[in-house]
């Protein structure tokens, strides 16, 4: 998989992306999804890569700055059509490095707690992550999980 910079004004981009925010909300209680939207991946807060296995889209991910020691995973999405295939680490590998070089010492991030969201779970897991409370205004909430990896251990 090669990662890119992404491009929010690819129609390719923007057909995954709107699947992805449409799929999380519909698998999550009204007030609890906070996937971010096209506007929300442009800040300037926030780095967005793609992944693309050949000419073809399979994934996304982006890093949210919270503040100059710590970010927040975003936007993780793998095609439907392409999961078990590697695509999703490879993402997360790839976000962890990037916090790593802007000097962040904690990633954290918030999924949903249903079993919609069981394989992100694993996935983050298997990276390292581990539980944490709310973070950067979140409050506690039945419907999400939040975990976070502390980047200064290898």
């Amino acid at each position: 998989m090669q990662i890119r910079t992404g491009d929010t004004f690819d129609p390719r981009v923007i057909a995954v992306l709107d699947h992805h925010v449409t799929a999380a909300r519909a698998q999550t209680a009204p007030g609890s999804a906070h996937a971010l939207d096209l506007s929300g991946l442009r800040a300037s807060d926030i780095a967005f890569w793609t992944g693309w296995d050949g000419e073809a889209l399979v994934a996304t991910g982006a890093l949210k700055t919270l503040s100059p020691q710590h970010g927040e995973v975003k936007s993780m999405h793998t095609l439907q059509t392409t999961r078990r295939r590697g695509f999703g680490g490879r993402m997360l590998r790839h976000i962890i490095t990037e916090a790593r070089a802007c000097g962040m010492t904690r990633l954290s991030l918030e999924t949903g707690s249903w079993d919609y969201f069981k394989p992100a779970h694993a996935l983050y897991r298997a990276h390292g992550f581990v539980a944490c409370g709310p973070f950067e205004g979140y409050v506690e909430d039945p419907n999400s999980l939040f975990l976070m990896l502390d980047l200064t251990s290898r």
